[in-house]
């Protein structure tokens, strides 16, 4: 009997989910510059999930039929090119590491950017890029997902700030009804020396834009971040997320190691 109220309660509890499985892949707030030309970027996305989803009792899966994200490691290879002065293309493979499955593949994505070219000379930076892709259904309940995401940022002495306010759509799963949802981000940072910078990213999912989702179902986190600038061939991003909604991974380790690599002969 208590056994049949588990999964009563689990069934309604994905009956009224309405919000996208958190996507702890590729935590990054975009910067609006592209990869130069003849040139590839190289990236590691490490993220670590110390508290986030549980899986029912008795059973492998969490409440929305993907894997638990608690004590998961996210591994992701991107690998982004770029076409010209203001066009680049990015291509990512996620991977995910737990107790129960091992090392597994979870899905690839591929990632267009254009952004305003330097001869506009407008006050900010901006770009737009484009990710369409697919991930396995026991990753992630929607398999067949599209992004549109505009990105301005600026420089502003030592302060550095880039906003990202996302568009998404599921093409194939429970979200597909919602139509399209709103995923906003944030960066802001301080440069303390020439070397390091410091701040504050924030990922947000408010759900449809046809009418957001309740804030408990809706996915909120901060993160206190930390960029070092060792070198323009290199990036180096690591930070601490905590996540303030019960639809949110309550605590997530995050690290990118980036290097650049040029194609362009040297006489």
């Amino acid at each position: 009997m208590r056994g049949s109220v588990v999964v009563l309660i689990a069934c309604g509890a994905v009956g009224t989910m309405r919000v996208q499985a958190q996507d702890n892949y590729e935590i990054q707030v975009y910067g609006a510059d592209t990869v130069k030309p003849a040139t590839t970027m190289v990236e590691l996305h490490s993220n670590f999930t110390p508290i986030g989803s549980k899986a029912l009792p008795n059973s492998r899966y969490a409440v929305d039929g993907t894997f638990p994200t608690t004590h998961a490691e996210h591994e992701t290879l991107e690998i982004t090119h770029g076409i010209n002065d203001w066009a680049e293309v990015g291509f990512y493979v996620f991977t995910s590491i737990n107790s129960e499955e091992g090392w597994q593949w979870v899905g690839d994505h591929i990632r267009p950017r254009v952004r305003a070219p330097d001869s506009w000379h407008w006050p900010v930076g901006v770009s737009v890029s484009t990710e369409v892709g697919y991930q396995r259904a026991r990753y992630s309940p929607d398999t067949w997902t599209w992004e549109i995401r505009p990105i301005v940022d600026k420089q502003m002495g030592r302060w550095y700030v880039a906003v990202n306010p996302a568009l998404e759509r599921s093409f194939h799963g429970p979200s597909v009804p919602q139509g399209v949802a709103f995923s906003p981000a944030l960066k802001v940072g301080y440069d303390f020396t020439k070397k390091i910078n410091a701040g504050m990213e924030y990922y947000g999912y408010n759900g449809s834009l046809n009418g957001f989702s309740p804030i408990s179902q809706q996915q909120h986190q901060f993160f206190a971040v930390t960029d070092l600038n060792v070198s323009p061939e290199w990036e180096i991003n690591f930070g601490v997320g905590l996540g303030v909604t019960g639809s949110t991974d309550h605590l997530i380790v995050k690290g990118i190691l980036g290097r650049h690599f040029s194609w362009k002969s040297r006489h």
